[in-house]
């Protein structure tokens, strides 16, 4: 059998990797009547399975490409991955709390970034519980005709301070543009990956987060986004690179191509409202 390429790999990781954070999860629950589930059993479920999942993902990529570096969320970082040709960025588990809720939208992340080129060359998001993998392989078709309607979808716990602001003159600009006259809704969902996957589902729109994450947390769904035609950037619209010490990003907007020159216009425009 030949061996796997990048983008293979990536995919076939995350979806095994996704199927062990299932069996965990559902042993777990076996286990433990719901009634009977507190925080502090929620967050041992949640320890366990992000520890399981990077360690079997480290085995695996490890083995596949032992001349590559890897982050990962739950490794010990250092800088020699500064200097490696090619960095694996992975999140085990993203949307950890959403996991331990026994919710459906956690994900794995795995992307690799070619130091070198400097870009992504390779990435996947997996959404076991809703049976969807999300990855550079996959054959991109014609969106459906969306509705009216346009949803940003944000942070439950830590959206922009400004996103009531910027929602309310995207708004403005879209009815002006003849895009939308029904104005624009918030919705939120856990893991990025699983944020982009609301819109590439036709769910929503438009993602914008502005109060920091790391690299793990976006370099999967950053990738998936762009290979569907998505734009994704800083909110200023630089592009966003990886591989950095400390890997930290700062924001992040994810829209449909014909809604992001308004989408920078409205953040622009409500800067410090």
């Amino acid at each position: 059998m030949p061996e796997m390429n990048d983008a293979e790999l990536s995919r076939e990781v995350a979806q095994q990797a996704g199927q062990l954070l299932l069996k965990l999860r559902t042993d777990f629950f076996l286990a433990h009547p719901i009634d009977s589930i507190d925080r502090t059993l929620s967050d041992q479920l949640r320890d366990q399975a992000d520890r399981a999942a990077h360690l079997f993902i480290m085995e695996k990529l490890s083995t596949a490409r032992p001349l590559d570096a890897i982050l990962s969320e739950e490794g010990k970082d250092n800088s020699v991955r500064l200097e490696a040709a090619r960095v694996w960025i992975v999140d085990p588990l993203d949307g950890t709390w959403e996991y331990g809720q026994n919710r459906k939208d956690f994900a794995v992340h795995i992307a690799l970034w070619d130091t070198q080129e400097q870009k992504l060359s390779a990435g996947t998001v997996d959404l076991p519980e809703q049976g969807m993998t999300r990855s550079v392989l996959d054959v991109v078709e014609a969106a459906a005709p969306a509705d009216s309607v346009i949803r940003v979808v944000a942070s439950r716990s830590r959206p922009p301070a400004n996103l009531g602001a910027i929602v309310a003159r995207l708004g403005e600009l879209l009815t002006e543009a003849g895009i939308s006259h029904s104005g624009v809704e918030i919705v939120d969902v856990g893991s990025v990956g699983a944020k982009v996957n609301e819109i590439l589902c036709g769910r929503a729109d438009i993602y914008l987060h502005n109060t920091g994450f790391y690299e793990w947390d976006v370099a999967a769904p950053y990738i998936v986004a762009e290979h569907y035609g998505l734009i994704a950037s800083h909110m200023n619209g630089d592009s966003i690179t990886f591989n950095h010490m400390p890997p930290y990003v700062t924001d992040l907007v994810v829209s449909r191509a014909d809604l992001y020159p308004h989408v920078l216009r409205a953040i622009k425009e409500t800067q410090g409202a």
